[in-house]
């Protein structure tokens, strides 16, 4: 069984063989000397990418400088076409759908450059693109490795030629096969076990493919992507017809080996979590990485493509976009205008910046857990908002959870990450008593401000039958309750926190629909509803 160490050297050996052939590599590891240690050897020279980074210094563009200067069109390439042969991509796990799209378009050319991808994700849900990660032939995970496990490994100074290498004739088949009983649904995967084998024939020095060379790939490049563990069960296809009678040489040139030994390799290069997951069939895959709330503004944040400028105004003018786009049509335009000087401009060529945002965001959680909801709806309640926070949980946003019952509301759960920490607070959530629906936006305006104050994004989820009857001071009063709750609508809608109301009464509540106008949100009325129903009318407003 290889160590980590022992792998990620490994797959850098065979990189250096066939770059092109097998893609890449993903190295999963927060910053350690133990990744630090693997960084300091990739070969150089090398391109290091980010994934912050504008289409135009990936892919090239108008060269803007050297085109005013010479008055001709001058185009520049972008780091991804350049001559470099590897590339190196930190914080892979946080790369978007644009960026991610760029990449892959190059990696499947066919003078595409090798790329290690370093996954620096802090939990599960946070690794680096399906589409990616099927492109780069293998993945080591350093998570837990100390400096002590580092050892020698296979060294991968000299790049030997690949050439032709001799394979059994069934090895085709078989890898095909094997993949298909993992659960592996991908075409590129044994396409990279067969480049690899033949990749580790030659860092053996020798031109056939052995038993060992078989192992080591399918152990390199399967083991990650199973999704399954073949059970056992009876062979009921019919045995194979008598090969052909070969020469001792073509004898020993071809290897059998049954693919009980390479599921052995394949089970050995797991952990024991993972083993065990997928022989329940309940492993986790990961689809993608968390950062945050992400919103389209022209003001701050990652810069993003230009676009045309909208009708609206507050549009920022992207002056060098804009000059990109009116620079081609220039030679036309100087034939009709003949006298201007200068560049001729036209509003067609206007471009407004885009920035997006990745704000982590905070949703607030306001309860009514009062005796008219707590009777027959609180569980439901409880329930949608348990789904609802598992699914804040894997956008990494912040969670908080206010219950306002008698005549004062309660934080249960202040801003948190948490999901086992929220599920034991929702257990004993109370219930009963009057509806103090002003005292719980009060204590959400609270919580908002103080999120907006550490740069968090709030978001008021109110779940409630709308029946206020507690007044801000505490006495029972509906007319007080309810221009209290009015005026506390007021305030939160003045803050520019975003809201959501959920009216889980029996009829839809007028004074709700109401309420939600004054928060300057959305009102949904949802009747005898299920935690289901109402996580999914939650989440869908959430991601407008």
């Amino acid at each position: 069984m290889m160590e980590p160490w022992d792998r990620a050297k490994t797959a850098r050996a065979l990189l250096a063989i066939d770059p092109a052939g097998l893609g890449g590599m993903t190295l999963r590891a927060r910053s350690g000397p133990a990744r630090t240690a693997f960084v300091n050897h990739i070969p150089k020279p090398h391109t290091r990418l980010h994934p912050a980074m504008a289409t135009d210094d990936l892919i090239g563009g108008i060269d803007l400088a050297s085109t005013l200067e010479s008055g001709a069109l001058k185009r520049k390439r972008g780091l991804l076409y350049r001559d470099t042969k590897l590339l190196v991509l930190g914080m892979a796990e946080r790369a978007d759908p644009q960026f991610t799209t760029l990449l892959a378009q190059r990696l499947d050319m066919d003078d595409s450059p090798c790329l290690i991808a370093l996954d620096e994700g802090a939990s599960e849900g946070e690794t680096l693109p399906a589409s990616l990660a099927d492109r780069l032939a293998f993945h080591v995970n350093f998570d837990g490795l100390a400096i002590s496990d580092i050892g020698v490994g296979p060294n991968a100074s000299e790049t030997q030629t690949y050439g032709g290498v001799h394979f059994p004739e069934t090895l085709h088949h078989d890898l095909v096969t094997l993949a298909a009983r993992l659960g592996i649904d991908s075409l590129r995967a044994p396409i990279f076990a067969l480049r690899a084998a033949k990749a580790h024939a030659l860092f053996r020095s020798d031109s056939t493919v052995r038993s060992e060379d078989i192992e080591i790939a399918v152990a390199l490049v399967f083991a990650h992507r199973a999704t399954r563990l073949p059970q056992e069960a009876a062979d009921d296809t019919p045995p194979a017809p008598e090969p052909e009678t070969q020469s001792e040489e073509q004898q020993e040139n071809t290897t059998e080996l049954p693919q009980e030994i390479l599921l052995e390799a394949i089970k050995a290069a797991l952990p024991p979590d993972v083993l065990a997951n997928l022989a329940n069939g309940t492993a986790k895959r990961g689809k993608g990485a968390g950062s945050g709330k992400r919103r389209i503004g022209n003001r701050r944040g990652r810069p993003m493509p230009a676009r045309d400028t909208p009708a609206k105004s507050g549009s920022r003018i992207d002056l060098m976009a804009t000059l990109r786009a009116g620079i081609p049509w220039q030679t036309l335009r100087k034939r009709a205008l003949p006298d201007h000087a200068g560049a001729i401009i036209r509003p067609s060529d206007l471009r407004a910046k885009r920035y997006q945002e990745h704000s982590d965001r905070l949703l607030i959680f306001t309860v009514d857990a009062s005796g008219s909801a707590a009777l027959a709806r609180l569980g439901e309640a409880k329930g949608a908002v348990e789904l609802l926070l598992a699914q804040a949980y894997a956008r990494r946003d912040h969670v908080a959870l206010i219950a306002f019952r008698g005549t004062n509301a309660e934080v249960l759960l202040h801003p948190t990450r948490s999901l086992v920490q929220t599920k034991r607070q929702l257990a004993s959530l109370p219930g009963g008593g009057g509806t103090p629906l002003a005292t719980g936006l009060s204590a959400a305006i609270d919580m908002a401000d103080h999120a907006k104050r550490k740069g968090l994004t709030p978001t008021v989820v109110l779940l409630t039958d709308g029946r206020s009857n507690i007044a801000l001071d505490g006495t029972p009063s509906r007319a007080q309750a309810a221009s209290d709750a009015t005026a506390m609508a007021d305030a939160l809608n003045l803050q520019g926190t975003d809201a959501v109301v959920i009216d889980t009464g029996n009829r839809p509540e007028r004074s709700l629909a109401d309420l939600s106008k004054r928060l300057g949100g959305a009102y949904v009325a949802l009747p005898r509803a299920n935690a289901q129903r109402l996580s999914v009318a939650v989440a869908t407003h959430l991601d407008q």
